[in-house]
Parts: structure tokens; C-alpha cells; sequence
């Protein structure tokens, strides 16, 4: 496992941001665990999951100008991901959105750098795809191109209609790469080498019932 994989997993872990139990989700389901970017709270957690997020961007390779964080969640996460590519050198300007066009001021729904050139949409995590095809007509209505997704946790359960998972289908909808810094099968897989066993087998149920077709 990378280690930036593993740092990310850790501080899920350590921030409560990645729970266990019984949690019933939006579909219905009921899953075995729940992962919420928000209990990200702190300056060093954030400081850390950016630096996971830019590895993450770095490892698959893709190319962009800017980054795009969508209102609310994604916006200390591009952030924060806009200062781990400082720390490199790297100096990217960062956009996010209003709920809610201001009416007065400066107006719009887009704050920051003005969107264009090639974004990267910045996330926690994609459920059905709406949000993130909310977030992808903002780059493109305002001029911009779509670089691709960048999210936390793919957490590979399919839709109800379809064999494919919620970022497959946004890959194929879309056009462009979206990608986890860590898939279910990975937290599984770090689960089992940290001893906790039990955890580890409800979440590989979990994913053999609602997962990818093999």
C-alpha cells in the first residue's frame, strides 16, 4: 500500500471520520461503515489529508490548471490541497461555489479564482454522482474544461440499476478520470493487517453483496 494511502487510512481512523457499526445510508442500505470528511477539523488533519489528496493527483498523473471545491464540504478540501501543492512549489489558484448566487458585492455563485483552463473537482465522496455533475456543469458553464474528480474514499458499491459503481458510471458519463486516493478493498485489506478482524469481514460482505461484479 502507498504510504500515502496508509497516512490517509490512519487519520480517517484517529479523526473518527471513518467509523464502524450499523449505518443506514441514503439508499437504504445498511452499511457496516460510514466515512464523514467533516470530522476533518483540525489544522494538522487538514494539513495531512491535503498532502494525501495531492499524492493521490500526483500518482495517477493527470494534468490541470486549477482546482474546483464544491460548496460546502469541498471547500477546505480544495484548500487544503491547493496548500500541500504549495508546499512543493506548486502554486495552483483554487475556486469553490455558493449554494446561492450573492445578489450584491461582487455577485455570482463563484468565489475565488475565476474558473478556466483545466479544473479538478476536489470531493469527499461520490453516493449517486448528482453532486458531482452539479459541480461538473459549474466548471464547463463558466468556461472552464473538466480535468477529472479527485475523492477520498471510493467506497465500490453499485447503483441500484446498473452493474457499474458510482465512479464508474461518473467515468463513463463524464468522460474523465475520477479518482480515490483509497478504494473499499484497500481499507479492507489495511483492516486485516491492523488486527481488526471483524471489521474487516462485515465491510468484505458488505462489498460482496453491493460491490463490483468480478
Amino acid at each position: 500500500m502507498s504510504p500515502y494511502k496508509r497516512s490517509f487510512l490512519e487519520l480517517a481512523l484517529d479523526a473518527n471520520a471513518l467509523k464502524f457499526g450499523e449505518y443506514t445510508l441514503k439508499s437504504g442500505r445498511v452499511s457496516p461503515y460510514f466515512f464523514n470528511a467533516s470530522a476533518f477539523s483540525t489544522g494538522h488533519q487538514l494539513k495531512i489529508l491535503g498532502q494525501c489528496y495531492r499524492d493521490a493527483i500526483t500518482d495517477c498523473g493527470v494534468e490541470f490548471d486549477g482546482l474546483f471545491g464544491p460548496a460546502y464540504k469541498g471547500i477546505p478540501l480544495a484548500s487544503s490541497v491547493a496548500v500541500a501543492f504549495a508546499e512543493q512549489g506548486r502554486d495552483y489558484p483554487v475556486s469553490f461555489n455558493r449554494k446561492e448566487a450573492k445578489d450584491h458585492g461582487e455577485g455570482g455563485t463563484i468565489v475565488g479564482s475565476p474558473l478556466k483552463g483545466r479544473c479538478l473537482v476536489i470531493d469527499d465522496v461520490i453516493t449517486a454522482g448528482t453532486a458531482v455533475r452539479e459541480s461538473a456543469a459549474l466548471v464547463t458553464g463558466n468556461g472552464a474544461t473538466l480535468a477529472g474528480v479527485v475523492v477520498a474514499l471510493d467506497r465500490e458499491e453499485r447503483g441500484a440499476d446498473t452493474e457499474l459503481t458510482a465512479i464508474e458510471q461518473v467515468r463513463q458519463d463524464l468522460g474523465v478520470p475520477v479518482v480515490p486516493i483509497c478504494t473499499l478493498e484497500q481499507l479492507i485489506g489495511f483492516l486485516e493487517a491492523s488486527g481488526k478482524a471483524d471489521e474487516a469481514a462485515r465491510c468484505r460482505a458488505h462489498r460482496m453483496q453491493y460491490g463490483p461484479k468480478a
